[in-house]
């Protein structure tokens, strides 16, 4: 393979927490072993409208603290045909641009890795999504800060839930995961969690809410993964609760896209930097189509095909903590 002299650096899908220091890091990184840089503006769609900006050390000045991303974000129909990743690679010839980081989730991998076999093209994967779903990798980055901005809401929900002896559900990301439901629920020691790797069925939580209330709880608070099987959601099953449970004063809160805003946490930070500056070693180490992950502190490489076609599962003794904490 020819050397690698110049990059490209995009973020792509759902912004999180911590994308802007990973982007730092790529470019401080790229810089440091003397390779030119460029960012691609929203994401793949960049790649196909040639929306290319040179970068260097100042254009990442004073970025490691805010969310989103400088680079923008946009999901690309046009990149998921033949015809637009043909595009999009000749834009990165014409630009002399050697190699690309990605920085995203499944649905950036899956693009990067069909890019990659059709053009042999050299790519490295960043994960970057608050849902912390991708295998291969203890955490992703955004998901620390995200479980921070979930636990200060539930906090303050708790304290009005205590006030009037309600009941709140509370729905957070993760059509398709529930890691960050889960873990919330433990940090903010809500009474139970409803995911959508677990098809509980309506009994389990009926017998909660029964035997709750005959301790007199002064507050119940139930976290709610948006793809959960059992509610569809977290306004159907307060429905169910209040025609079925009257005793309850049951309410929702839906946190929504709020989970994905605000300055990253220090974790995020550290470990965005850290991968971002893996992401250049990786390239310059002849690697391709490989995600960079954190495995008990340390960086691994993760090949796309491992991390797209494996589920990563949800703790099995974190499922048992919120059983035994909710007693």
């Amino acid at each position: 393979m020819s050397p690698i002299k110049k990059i490209a650096i995009l973020t792509s899908g759902g912004d999180a927490p911590g994308m802007n220091a990973a982007i730092r890091a790529a470019v401080r990184g790229a810089i440091f072993n003397k390779l030119e840089v460029m960012g691609s503006i929203r994401g793949y769609q960049g790649l196909i409208d040639n929306n290319l900006v040179p970068m260097d050390s100042q254009s990442v000045s004073n970025i490691i603290q805010q969310g989103g991303t400088i680079l923008k974000s946009a999901r690309s129909k046009q990149f998921l045909t033949p015809e637009g990743r043909q595009i999009a690679y000749d834009n990165l010839q014409k630009n002399k641009i050697d190699a690309l980081v990605v920085i995203g989730g499944d649905g950036t991998f899956t693009g990067a890795r069909v890019f990659s076999g059709e053009h042999n093209i050299p790519i490295v994967g960043i994960p970057g999504t608050i849902d912390n779903d991708l295998y291969g990798t203890d955490y992703t980055i955004g998901y620390d800060t995200a479980l921070n901005t979930v636990v200060e809401a539930v906090d303050k929900i708790r304290d009005t839930a205590s006030a009037h002896s309600r009941l709140f559900f509370i729905e957070v990301m993760g059509r398709d995961a529930g890691f960050l439901a889960l873990s919330s629920a433990i940090a903010s020691g809500a009474e139970t969690v409803l995911v959508p790797e677990i098809n509980t069925g309506y009994k389990k939580l009926d017998d909660f809410l029964r035997n709750s209330f005959k301790k007199q709880k002064s507050s119940s608070i139930v976290l709610v993964a948006e793809g959960d099987k059992l509610s569809g959601g977290a306004i159907k099953i307060a429905e169910r609760v209040n025609k079925e449970h009257p005793d309850y004063d049951a309410r929702v809160t839906i946190l929504g896209h709020i989970q994905r805003g605000g300055s990253p946490s220090g974790m995020d930070r550290v470990m965005a930097s850290r991968m971002g500056v893996s992401a250049i070693n990786a390239l310059l180490d002849d690697q391709k189509s490989v995600m960079i992950g954190m495995v008990n502190g340390e960086i691994v490489y993760v090949p796309f095909n491992q991390a797209l076609k494996n589920k990563k599962p949800l703790p099995p003794k974190q499922l048992e903590l919120i059983d035994i904490l909710s007693i």
